[in-house]
């Protein structure tokens, strides 16, 4: 029997929900806040312009493109949120840029429930890839030089707007490139922030901008009902899945990588295509891992204590949550700048993955040298934008680029026939 001792004893009970609310409350520090923050300013000031450009050469109305903002930065903030919580480790995806500079030449190819059952099927797809293993696969099968053409095709008429934009507005996108430019050199990391700065500042001191235009709302979403036919599959959801595989989770893995942090490659894949799916009648084209933001979280200006930087990756999926019901005014500031100051800045945040796939175009590795003449016809027929059977450029520069190499390169001789 137990003592009286003993039964006066207090039970003392674990609280593990309270325990974890405790370790939170230490793990939060300013500079994690500061870094989430960061992180999501320079993908509203930058990859998110590409988006906004794709919506407006795609003919949507301003209802749309606010429920398309609401449904890549609310889907990428869930996934930020609750993957960094569960797993103490900043975890940062975002939208898939060069997915949305393809939507930039084919969006207006297609009915947009037809692009809207692309964006399913596009996410499912990279779901299956990324849970199955595939994409590792995928990427070991297809020679860098040409997967890396297909991005730089699609991110190069960008750049090339860039001296058309500066040369209809040059006061106001010609500073706004002079910004980038003085960012480069003073702090590279926020250069298209400083770009939209100078860019804001010409715009409102010329009369092109009227800031008292902007509207203030809180966003609700906007469903679409999707519709699939072949066009769209082929022309839209294979080549947006292809750059988003290629052109973001690849970047975006091995930016994970390098910073010290072990995630599970099929998880992350696997949860992002999910996502992606399921908030694609909304409008999300494709959430994917980041890379840049993701550099931003992981670095130790977010915390010197690496255990703690999960919280970065944390409060950038707050802040990503507040953009999406913020959209409508975003929406709104964005419509109030001049279009070539949108061009301008969309194109000067797109030249350093530009630059990086034009590098691996170049460079063969360890495929033979002519893997880099298909390349550059990869390269060429991407950027030409034109269209085929309703199939877009990338399709067809992905078919050149593979079907060039197919006959240029070498056979290997076996030790037989060497004999």
């Amino acid at each position: 029997m137990n003592s009286p001792q003993a039964a006066a004893q207090p039970q003392v009970t674990s609280d593990p929900h309270g325990d974890e609310r405790r370790q939170l409350r230490r793990d939060v520090s300013l500079s994690a806040v500061s870094a989430g923050l960061i992180a999501v300013a320079v993908s509203y000031a930058g990859p998110l312009l590409v988006v906004l450009e794709a919506a407006r050469q795609g003919g949507l109305d301003e209802r749309q493109t606010a429920s398309w903002v609401w449904a890549v930065s609310v889907g990428a903030g869930l996934v930020c949120l609750f993957g960094s919580w569960l797993t103490r480790k900043p975890v940062m995806v975002a939208w898939s840029i060069p997915g949305a500079a393809l939507l930039v030449t084919t969006l207006a190819e297609y009915s947009y429930s037809d692009v809207v059952g692309a964006f399913i099927v596009c996410g499912l797809a990279c779901a299956v890839l990324g849970a199955t293993g595939l994409v590792g696969k995928l990427l070991r099968a297809t020679p860098r030089p040409i997967t890396a053409a297909v991005l730089a095709g699609v991110l190069l008429p960008f750049a090339l707007k860039v001296a058309r934009a500066v040369a209809e507005q040059p006061v106001v996108a010609g500073g706004l490139v002079l910004g980038y430019l003085l960012g480069r050199r003073i702090q590279p990391r926020f250069a298209v922030i400083l770009a939209l700065v100078f860019g804001g500042i010409l715009a409102v001191a010329t009369g092109q901008s009227n800031p008292m235009s902007v509207e203030l709302g809180l966003t609700l979403p906007v469903w679409t009902t999707p519709t699939f036919s072949l066009g769209a599959l082929l022309g839209v959801a294979l080549p947006l899945a292809l750059v988003t595989v290629v052109g973001q989770d690849a970047p975006g893995l091995i930016a994970v990588h390098s910073s010290g942090y072990e995630l599970s490659d099929r998880k992350l894949l696997g949860i992002d295509g999910v996502f992606s799916a399921l908030f694609a009648p909304f409008g999300s084209h494709a959430i994917s891992v980041a890379a840049v933001t993701a550099a931003i979280a992981s670095s130790p200006e977010a915390h010197p204590d690496r255990s703690r930087r999960y919280i970065a990756g944390m409060s950038c999926g707050l802040f990503y949550l507040v953009g999406g019901f913020a959209a409508t005014t975003i929406v709104s500031l964005f419509a109030s700048i001049p279009a070539e100051m949108l061009t301008a800045v969309a194109g000067v945040a797109l030249l350093s993955p530009l630059q990086a796939a034009v590098y691996d175009t170049m460079h063969e590795g360890e495929h033979h040298r002519s893997v880099t003449e298909a390349a550059l016809l990869t390269l060429v027929v991407t950027a030409s934008g034109v269209t085929i059977l309703g199939l877009a450029s990338a399709f067809w520069g992905l078919v050149a680029g593979l079907g060039a190499y197919a006959i240029l390169r070498p056979r290997i001789r076996t030790a037989g026939a060497q004999q």
